[in-house]
């Protein structure tokens, strides 16, 4: 009886999560009059600026995750290592973008670093970029800190810190060659996380006015019919990508570690 409700519980969640799916899908689809085609989704495609704000959230989605690794990696290791003491602090930290809007942070870096500030990052087109860049790697902060914690919890860093260190390796040469390689799994799904969330990121480009992919979602959103619908399926796709690499990641990663 207990599984029987159980499966009815997980065939209703999908019913529920699917079926608006499909009908999106079949709208998309209907671009053409009386037959399905992928008109809609050829318009998008085909459209200059949808591949200008596609590529530009890819760049921006690979220099945050860039820099999050280098951010969370070393530190993640070092409080786990040397300052456990601090660990609930850090992780207060790394929890707060998830109850302070992305409205309010955009705009404290709009007033702190605006053209008349000591630092004017929003004076030019590179400097409001690496400001993006800074807001979306606090977005995923908690993702990111959260998966790279999780993969040093599941190996024993002092032992293999203190055989480094026996051998003559310096700190980098300990956090490139072993302790990063020993999180790649964890640091992958972090990474394809950020990248989910900087694709589908609105307030902070919009309001740094930056040719961005979710801006431009909600602007077409705003100014046409089937091509949304048609944007949204490819969205969903490539999130569930994402989702599917990590998943993907994870159970190479088993089998080689069972297989040493």
């Amino acid at each position: 009886m207990k599984k029987l409700w159980a499966w009815g519980a997980l065939t209703v969640g999908l019913l529920y999560f699917i079926l608006p799916l499909l009908g999106m899908t079949n709208f998309s689809l209907k671009m053409r009059r009386g037959v399905y085609s992928l008109d809609a989704y050829a318009v998008v495609l085909g459209d200059p600026r949808f591949q200008e704000t596609f590529v530009f959230s890819i760049l921006m989605a690979l220099a945050t995750i860039i820099f999050g690794v280098l951010l969370v990696v070393p530190t993640a290791y070092w409080v786990r290592l040397k300052l456990p003491g601090l660990r609930p602090y850090i992780e207060f930290v790394t929890l707060l973008p998830l109850v302070i809007p992305a409205i309010v942070i955009v705009f404290g870096y709009i007033r702190l670093y605006n053209t008349s500030s000591w630092l004017p990052l929003t004076g030019s087109i590179t400097g409001t970029n690496i400001l993006l860049m800074f807001g979306y790697a606090t977005l995923a902060l908690p993702y990111m800190y959260r998966s790279v914690d999780t993969g040093l919890r599941s190996i024993d860093i002092a032992t293999l810190t203190e055989a480094a260190q026996s051998l003559g390796a310096g700190w980098t040469t300990i956090l490139a060659k072993i302790i990063l390689p020993n999180v790649l799994v964890a640091v992958l799904s972090g990474a394809f996380l950020t990248f989910a969330i900087v694709i589908g990121e609105f307030t902070m480009a919009a309001l740094l006015n930056r040719p961005a992919f979710g801006p431009y979602m909600q602007l077409l959103g705003a100014n046409r019919a089937y091509e949304p619908a048609a944007l949204a399926v490819m969205s969903f796709a490539l999130t569930w990508g994402c989702l599917g690499l990590i998943q993907l990641v994870s159970r190479f990663q088993k089998g080689v570690q069972s297989a040493a």
